[in-house]
């Protein structure tokens, strides 16, 4: 079995790490290079960088803070937010991100998840996927609700702001085939809460597709991380505050998985 990969998530506004929940009450959590290197020291597999508020305020992403970021860097780089076109997914690369992630606009232009595949190469393709439950009648009690119908979730866009009617568990499908290389999925009903992943959603797209996929968004103890490879059937997990403000440490976590029997790659102090 594959390592299961552990990935800090730096998600950035006007160059700062921010924190909140469901992407708002945001909070300062430091400064974006100086969470990288200690992120990199410490053995994340990877790293995650997404500026929040590129696609709800129309701007490309900052690319002299994925310069910084990249620099302090040994292991595979993600950025997203605000890229809309190939020449925006360039830039990035360009400044040293590894992956692209795309939402908002592969989302309204499909396309572009082909174009991005053929020009960079799929694995440097990342498909962000925003997910809200469906809302069932609130007439009906919670119990009637779940006999009701199977749950659903619909794919949301601009930053968690915008809903759609799109099935989350058939675009993630469409992504893949279009050449998307990755998915990275996000529970907006969990994001910041750190009561668990969603591992029915996360589940439910793993098992729909044969990319990897990262879980993201409900992240609080340790044994979430546990769920939602076990349960959830993630090929990765990925978070923010937990990691930012210290709750647990990247050795610590791994050591608790791999006392769960969940295969992972532990880097010892000095080696990163």
């Amino acid at each position: 079995m594959l390592a299961k990969r552990i990935i800090p998530c730096l998600d950035c506004k006007d160059g700062r790490v921010v924190k909140g929940v469901q992407f708002e009450h945001l909070r300062d959590a430091g400064d974006p290079a100086t969470l990288a290197e200690r992120y990199n020291e410490e053995g994340a597999d990877e790293l995650v960088l997404l500026d929040i508020s590129a696609s709800r305020e129309g701007r490309a992403t900052l690319l002299q803070t994925v310069h910084q970021v990249a620099r302090q860097l040994f292991i595979p780089l993600t950025v997203g937010g605000g890229v809309r076109t190939v020449e925006d997914a360039r830039r990035l690369l360009a400044q040293g991100a590894d992956k692209v992630a795309v939402n908002t606009a592969a989302v309204e232009n499909p396309q572009l998840v082909r174009e991005l595949a053929d020009r960079f190469g799929s694995q440097a393709v990342v498909a962000a996927i925003d997910a809200r439950r469906q809302r069932l009648p609130p007439s009906l009690p919670p119990d009637e609700q779940l006999k009701s119908r199977a749950i659903t979730w619909n794919v949301v866009i601009y930053g968690g702001t915008r809903e759609t009617a799109l099935d989350a568990i058939g675009w993630a499908r469409q992504a893949e085939a279009l050449g998307a290389g990755e998915i990275l999925l996000t529970s907006m009903d969990a994001d910041g809460a750190q009561t668990g992943f969603d591992c029915e959603l996360t589940s439910a797209i793993s098992h729909a597709v044969h990319i990897p996929v990262i879980a993201s968004g409900g992240a609080g103890r340790p044994e979430d991380f546990a769920e939602v490879f076990l349960r959830g059937a993630a090929d990765a997990a990925l978070a923010a505050s937990v990691f930012h403000f210290r709750q647990y440490s990247l050795r610590g976590l791994k050591k608790y998985l791999e006392s769960r029997g969940i295969p992972v790659r532990i880097v010892a102090e000095g080696e990163a």
